[in-house]
């Protein structure tokens, strides 16, 4: 029952519509039957008393599923806004993380010096990688024990103060000097050299593996041999076997890879392959093309040459210099051993000199052999023959024409090398030499 005044109550009849409260749009009619004037009170009777609470129960069932979906968005709206938050905090962390990138990208370059000597007032005496000499403050971050003459330290580029040590690590270009994988490559693939391998074992190999030997005789080891020869005769591939037959660490070095074009840096290269070397030991440096940087040294030079000599004179004073050596072995071979300056083929830096000489008849039958044991050949093939066709070739040439008489078989579609692919094939290596090449020259305007 609900109670109000008279003045809001009509006289003849209250009407009260309700539109579009629900998908049946119940229209509800509301009558005054009963006024009770003591009482200031009156009654709404409704006409379907079942219509108003079915509607009511209705409305209820839809305010709640309302209630329920708001909740449902409300809970969303919250989630998708923590996740926004986190995302944030992601974005911020990571360009925080970029900017601090970004000025460190952006900070004056450091300038690498070397330490001279440590003075009592904590001052340094460096030098820089530019040639000058600077007494410097050093970082108080930097422990005193790290700081000692040849330590290698970073400098500030306003200041030249000393901010950092650099570590020291392998030149690249020396790391990449080592043979590590196994050389393929044996004393039985090498025909007509029986002498000379049989002066390397002793030089190289007994030094390694037989030590009490010279023990024993009261004698001290050879320390490099060198290998002198015409090209082609097979002095690299000496060297190639000794890798593979030995378990030295075997380290091989291009003469020319020696010569820098910068003050130093040639005998900068040189020290650090010996003190590799020495690390590494036992150890067998391999010097390829030693007249690239050992050429006699002659009193009228320009700069490139005093270059190349400084080099050479750190050469000769790790070969046998002040210093001992170590455990460490060195072959070195070269076409040119009448250009090699005296210095560096005295005894003490190259105990044997082992020529490696064109081969003879019997050489180059042998050579042959070995260059087609793995080859299809022809049962009827005379290689005592093709020696005597042979003369002056050297090891080089051989394996070109076991090459090109396979070659020759496979351009026929043949099964097997025969004797007339290997008679071609002597014929243009063996004259390809002899043949000059002449180009006549064209006019400017044709």
């Amino acid at each position: 029952m609900s109670e109000t005044t008279n003045e809001d109550i009509d006289e003849n009849k209250y009407e009260i519509t309700e539109e579009n409260m629900n998908e049946n749009n119940y229209k509800y009619n509301i009558n005054k039957d009963r006024f009770d004037e003591n009482e200031n009170s009156y009654e709404y009777l409704a006409d379907n008393e079942g219509d108003f609470s079915k509607y009511l129960l209705d409305r209820m069932k839809q305010l709640e599923h309302r209630n329920s979906r708001l909740n449902e968005q409300y809970n969303q709206i919250e989630s998708e806004k923590r996740y926004v938050e986190n995302q944030k905090l992601k974005y911020e962390r990571e360009v925080r993380k970029l900017q601090a990138e970004i000025d460190r990208l952006k900070s004056s370059p450091l300038i690498i010096g070397t330490v001279m000597d440590v003075l009592d007032n904590g001052k340094l005496m460096v030098r820089s990688s530019t040639g000058p000499q600077f007494m410097v403050s050093m970082s108080k971050y930097l422990e005193d024990e790290e700081i000692e003459p040849g330590t290698t330290v970073a400098l500030n580029q306003q200041t030249f103060a000393v901010v950092d040590v650099v570590q020291s690590t392998e030149e690249p270009m020396v790391s990449a000097m080592e043979v590590i994988e196994s050389q393929q490559v044996d004393y039985d693939q090498i025909g007509g050299l029986d002498e000379q391998i049989k002066e390397i074992i002793e030089s190289v190999e007994y030094p390694l593996t037989k030590p009490e030997s010279f023990a024993r005789i009261g004698i001290s080891a050879p320390k490099g041999i060198l290998l002198a020869g015409p090209p082609g005769t097979g002095k690299t591939l000496l060297a190639k076997a000794v890798a593979h037959r030995t378990d030295a660490s075997f380290i091989r070095v291009v003469g020319s890879e020696l010569v820098q074009k910068y003050i130093g840096e040639g005998a900068k290269l040189v020290r650090e392959v010996f003190e590799m070397a020495r690390k590494k030991a036992p150890s067998i440096v391999f010097i390829d093309e030693l007249d690239a940087i050992a050429a006699k040294r002659l009193n009228d030079t320009n700069g490139a040459d005093r270059e190349v000599q400084r080099t050479l004179m750190q050469l000769l004073a790790e070969m046998d210099g002040f210093d001992e050596r170590g455990d460490v072995r060195i072959i070195a071979a070269t076409n040119r051993s009448d250009v090699l300056d005296p210095a560096i083929l005295r005894p003490g830096r190259f105990d044997r000199v082992i020529t490696v000489p064109m081969p003879d008849v019997e050489s180059r039958e042998n050579i042959l052999q070995i260059h087609t044991r793995n080859m299809a050949v022809s049962d009827n093939i005379d290689f005592k023959k093709l020696a005597n066709l042979t003369e002056g070739a050297s090891g080089a040439d051989l394996s070109a024409i076991a090459m090109e008489a396979g070659m020759l078989a496979v351009r026929n579609d043949k099964g097997s090398v025969e004797t007339d692919d290997f008679l071609k094939a002597v014929d243009k290596v063996m004259n390809s030499g002899n043949e000059s090449i002449e180009i006549q020259p064209e006019g400017m305007f044709g």
